[in-house]
């Protein structure tokens, strides 16, 4: 992701700390490289994950990441729901608001539910 395209606090993180964050995004490259996960998969992983700590920068993060390589607003929400009884309802209600919030200004398309294809 370019620099620009990066959050403002983000931004200001790498002017103050460039090797501590070039040393992060070296890791997440390690990481991604390191297994079979397809790169949108591991981006909803990762919204799990960050709706599981209620955070919600974490949660913009990666829904933003996700709908730029193609995730659709059914599938985060989808990842998010099915998170439910290892985290709990307002946990979940809570990191939908956050996924919404991100939806509402980049807005992603919706596949058909399976149930509509009936």
């Amino acid at each position: 992701m370019a620099l620009k395209s990066r959050p403002s606090a983000y931004r200001r993180l790498q002017l103050q700390h460039a090797d501590y964050i070039n040393a992060v995004e070296t890791l997440g490259s390690a990481v991604r490289q390191a297994g079979p996960l397809e790169e949108k998969v591991m981006q909803l992983v990762q919204l799990g994950a960050a709706a599981a700590i209620r955070s919600e920068g974490a949660v913009h993060s990666h829904v933003r990441r996700a709908l730029e390589i193609g995730a659709t607003t059914d599938e985060i929400h989808h990842a998010l729901i099915s998170i439910t009884s290892t985290i709990g309802f307002p946990n979940v209600r809570a990191a939908l608001s956050w996924a919404d919030d991100v939806i509402g200004k980049l807005g992603s398309p919706k596949k058909p539910s399976r149930r509509s294809m009936k």
